[in-house]
């Protein structure tokens, strides 16, 4: 005859001390520092572009009434817009973080009608200038250096109206969570203050 023993109750597998760990401390938010890190990469590129002309002009100076003379009322009325469209963009930040959307979205709508107002400004600029892309070596310069950043704040206000949709009722931009609000206006700040450096170094020397 066969004796039966007891089983043996099965022990409780103590959970993983690390996955408890893991779940009190998530993972560190790298998103600003991979922005900041993009934003000094491009900033490299555009020192090239100044480095670049500065030192066509030193090696070879217009001369004084030359017709590349650049005029200077359009491209300060430009200067004037992105300056203000600075300021209307960080309001729209303010209007967030205060759980005021409707006030964030119209300060957002009013940054990107700024930033289309100085692209068309610049597109007349293009239209009125003495000289084509690819007429010597200060023209194509020129164009690079204006076109580059043109390029970058028609991709600012494509950001600007993604943002603008995302703070809609139900959209993803809150007062808790604007990220991607803070990270639009950063990227706008730093195409605003690429263009004043600009403005000094091809408009003002």
């Amino acid at each position: 005859m066969t004796s039966t023993t007891p089983s043996t109750p099965a022990k409780a597998i103590p959970a993983a001390e690390g996955s408890n760990h893991e779940q009190e401390h998530e993972h560190p938010d790298l998103r600003l520092f991979g922005l900041v890190t993009f934003l000094v990469a491009d900033g490299m590129t555009f020192a090239g572009f100044f480095a670049a002309y500065l030192t066509f002009r030193a090696v070879n100076p217009l001369p004084e009434g030359s017709t590349y003379e650049l005029e200077l009322i359009l491209p300060t009325i430009n200067t004037v817009l992105l300056l203000v469209s600075s300021f209307t963009f960080h309001r729209a930040g303010k209007e967030c973080r205060a759980n005021r959307l409707p006030a964030a979205r119209h300060w957002l709508l009013v940054t990107g009608a700024l930033g289309v107002a100085f692209l068309a400004g610049q597109m007349v600029e293009y239209f009125s200038l003495p000289f084509g892309l690819t007429d010597n070596l200060f023209a194509s310069t020129f164009y690079a250096l204006t076109g580059f950043h043109g390029l970058h704040v028609t991709l600012g206000a494509i950001c600007i109206a993604i943002v603008a949709l995302q703070t809609r009722p139900g959209g993803v931009i809150t007062a808790e969570n604007h990220f991607g609000l803070e990270a639009a206006e950063l990227y706008w700040h730093f195409v605003d203050g690429i263009w004043v450096v600009l403005y000094g170094i091809l408009y003002l020397l």
